[in-house]
């Protein structure tokens, strides 16, 4: 095993753990809920299918981005939530149960949506396309699924094991991301920033800034929810995206690290954006002098 496949491994592990800490704290009712929830549904399904790869195939369309950058944003517009997000989304005061049943919900549309946008944007572009619904699903059984079910299935059965196993799975989960994204940076730094210029970092914030708004938008009155899918909307599942770049454009070597860079610069937007709503929080909450 070389170096490169040791990275991935510990990656893929970090990413199984986290989900897999998330399910020994949740139940079946909480990743079924937004099934049980039409309108919720549909208003995430709104924001994340439909607003966001119609505003990145705008972006593709109107600005002279480098290929792999339109490439990376398509496939993010239609890639899930990512399996890290709903730890990330719990911690701004999400519920549980809708940041659970988004994270359920949207991966198991996916294997359906992501084939056939696929279809769509192979009409429009004249440009064959294919995402098989196995590899989709098989990915999405793999990072999501398999390891929140397997948590949610012992916590059932030994609800103490659960919740004494959580705790410990999620800070080692943390540790091996750590690990497994530094040689990452390091070694793939010269190749993401080459792709800055002509505008792309400001089209991948501006990518970052209209999920955040849609997310916000859409979910409708309740403040937590609006905070996940706002979070959900413009933050997407990078291996999803990943496999459909290569897929379809295996010779198109900057499709993942493009990928990578909107990662680092929709996770600076979010920084940006969560600071300023807490501050404006704190403003609103200090008592008026006089």
């Amino acid at each position: 095993m070389n170096l490169t496949e040791l990275i991935l491994l510990v990656l893929k592990i970090s990413i199984v753990l986290s989900v897999l800490a998330l399910g020994l704290s949740a139940t079946f009712a909480d990743a079924t809920s937004l099934f049980r929830r039409p309108g919720d549904l549909m208003r995430a399904f709104l924001s994340m299918n439909i607003v966001m790869p119609l505003f990145a195939l705008a972006l593709a369309v109107i600005f002279n981005l480098h290929p792999a950058v339109k490439i990376a944003l398509v496939a993010l517009s239609v890639s899930p939530v990512p399996p890290l997000l709903p730890r990330k989304a719990l911690k701004k005061g999400g519920q549980e149960d809708y940041t659970i049943g988004l994270l359920v919900a949207m991966a198991l549309l996916a294997i359906i949506v992501i084939p056939v946008a696929m279809k769509i944007l192979e009409r429009i572009f004249a440009v064959p396309l294919q995402t098989p619904p196995g590899s989709v699903a098989a990915l999405v059984v793999r990072t999501v699924l398999a390891p929140v079910l397997t948590g949610i299935f012992v916590r059932r059965l030994a609800p103490l094991l659960a919740e004494r196993a959580a705790k410990p799975i999620n800070i080692l989960a943390s540790v091996l991301l750590a690990l497994g994204v530094m040689p990452v940076l390091f070694f793939s730094a010269r190749t993401i920033f080459s792709l800055i210029g002509n505008g792309t970092v400001l089209v991948l914030a501006g990518f970052a800034v209209v999920g955040l708004i849609s997310g916000y938008a859409c979910a409708g009155t309740e403040p937590d929810k609006k905070r996940v899918l706002s979070l959900a909307t413009s933050s997407r599942h990078p291996g999803v995206a990943a496999a459909i770049a290569h897929t379809n454009f295996p010779n198109q070597k900057l499709a993942v690290p493009a990928i990578a860079l909107y990662l680092i610069v929709s996770g600076i937007v979010t920084a940006v954006a969560s600071k300023s709503t807490r501050e404006q929080g704190v403003l609103r909450l200090k008592p008026k002098r006089g």
